[in-house]
C-alpha cells in the first residue's frame, strides 16, 4: 500500500538517508553536510524553512519531495522543488510520478505562478521523466552557487 503524507520530525533520519543516497547517485557522497538535527530544526517549528512530503510503501518511507517558497521578479510567488528522491530499490514503479503529482497539486493550492527545480545534465532518465510530464528543461541556463568557502572568499575580497 502506498501513501503520501506530510513529513513529521520523526521521519528526518530516513529523510537524511534518502538525501545521502541521492548524493551518492549524483557522485558526491561526501557533499551532504546537513544533519538530522538541522532537518528537524529547519523543517519544524514556528517558521519552517521547507515542506517535506514522504511517500511510504507498506509503512516504509521510500521517497521524499522537499519544497520551499521562492519569489520570482518576473512571475511572483513560486515553489522550488529542492529534491524529489525515490530509493534506488523502488524506482521504476511510478512512485516518482505520485510524488511529483503531490508537489504540483500543493503548488496549485498555494497559488504559485511556477514550480521550478534543477536536474543534472547527465541524468537523462530524470530529464525524460520531467519532459514527459510537460516540464520545460531549460538547457541553456546554468545553475550558479556560492558555497560556504566561496561566500567567505567573496567577502574577503571586498
Amino acid at each position: 500500500m502506498t501513501q503520501i503524507r506530510l513529513a513529521v520530525m520523526e521521519d528526518m533520519p530516513r529523510v537524511l538517508e534518502l538525501i545521502q543516497e541521492l548524493a551518492t547517485f549524483e557522485k558526491e557522497p561526501e557533499a551532504v553536510e546537513v544533519s538530522v538535527s538541522d532537518l528537524e530544526k529547519d523543517g519544524f517549528g514556528t517558521q519552517p524553512k521547507f515542506t517535506c512530503f514522504v511517500l511510504e510503501v507498506d509503512h516504509i518511507i521510500e521517497g521524499i519531495a522537499l519544497v520551499y517558497p521562492r519569489y520570482s521578479t518576473w512571475k511572483g510567488e513560486v515553489l522550488h522543488l529542492e529534491d524529489l528522491i525515490i530509493s534506488e530499490k523502488s524506482r521504476g514503479k511510478g512512485l516518482g510520478s505520485q510524488l511529483l503529482d503531490t508537489v504540483v497539486k500543493y503548488g496549485k493550492d498555494l497559488g504559485v505562478k511556477r514550480i521550478c527545480w534543477d536536474v543534472l545534465d547527465w541524468n537523462e532518465p530524470a530529464i525524460k521523466f520531467y519532459e514527459s510530464k510537460g516540464a520545460n528543461v531549460m538547457r541553456d541556463w546554468d545553475v550558479v552557487h556560492l558555497d560556504e568557502k566561496g561566500i567567505t572568499n567573496y567577502l574577503n575580497q571586498l
